[in-house]
């Protein structure tokens, strides 16, 4: 094989999904609900939100949807807000938000890149706050682009953001690998014509995985290996 390039989701594969976006949710209805207790019990049941845990779970439009569709199902409680109104505050706060990477990126994208390979960053989140995710850990210049899903290509399960990647990297989608947790992920790689790679640092679980991914790995540290024996 000849691999060019990864494409890596964000949130659940670069960053713990529960320790950044738990938390975050949390605010995020505290401030659209104030004192309203029932709007607050409202919104999180239509986010699949657990306020006592602070957890977001399996089935939420928030692990995996674009802040577009989560604003859209929000605003069926706050008619008093458009979707852009409410899009923009979520987006503002999610900048904002605290990240806990996965594994050392540095490290990482070192002995990628040792293998003669580009990286690339394509999340369902907005652009502008995942670039931020990834500046304030240090690690944004570490990758040769990094798109969101309103940058202009759509959205995962959609493969034509991922397929614009190949294209700004110069490469083609084939010579490629798609690494994400979630089926969104690696249905998309998978329509792109591209080796998928799942892993288990989000709230897929192996077996929901299993048929879409070539390989399915714990975590993102265990990519080297598993890229180094696919070019040899």
């Amino acid at each position: 094989m000849n691999i060019k390039a990864v494409i890596f989701d964000k949130d659940g594969t670069l960053f713990d999904f529960q320790d950044t976006w738990g938390a975050w949710m949390g605010k995020i209805l505290e401030r659209l609900a104030g004192t309203d207790k029932v709007m607050f019990e409202n919104l999180a049941k239509a986010l699949k939100y657990d306020a006592e845990t602070k957890t977001i779970l399996p089935n939420s439009i928030v692990i995996a949807g674009t802040p577009v569709e989560i604003s859209t199902v929000i605003q069926r409680f706050k008619s008093e807000m458009s979707v852009l109104d409410i899009l923009s505050l979520i987006n503002k706060e999610a900048e904002s938000a605290p990240q806990t990477l996965v594994t050392d990126l540095k490290l990482l994208t070192k002995h990628l890149r040792s293998q003669g390979l580009k990286i690339s960053v394509m999340t369902n989140d907005a652009e502008r706050p995942a670039q931020r995710h990834l500046e304030a850990v240090g690690v944004l210049d570490l990758f040769d682009y990094v798109i969101g899903s309103d940058s202009g290509y759509g959205a995962k399960p959609d493969p034509t953001p991922l397929i614009a990647l190949a294209k700004k990297m110069d490469v083609l989608a084939c010579d490629c690998v798609m690494v994400g947790d979630s089926t969104h992920d690696l249905i998309a790689g998978r329509s792109a014509g591209m080796l998928t790679v799942g892993v288990l640092t989000g709230l897929a679980k192996h077996e929901e995985l299993t048929n879409l991914a070539d390989v399915i790995l714990p975590d993102i540290s265990h990519l080297v290996a598993w890229m180094a024996g696919q070019n040899n």
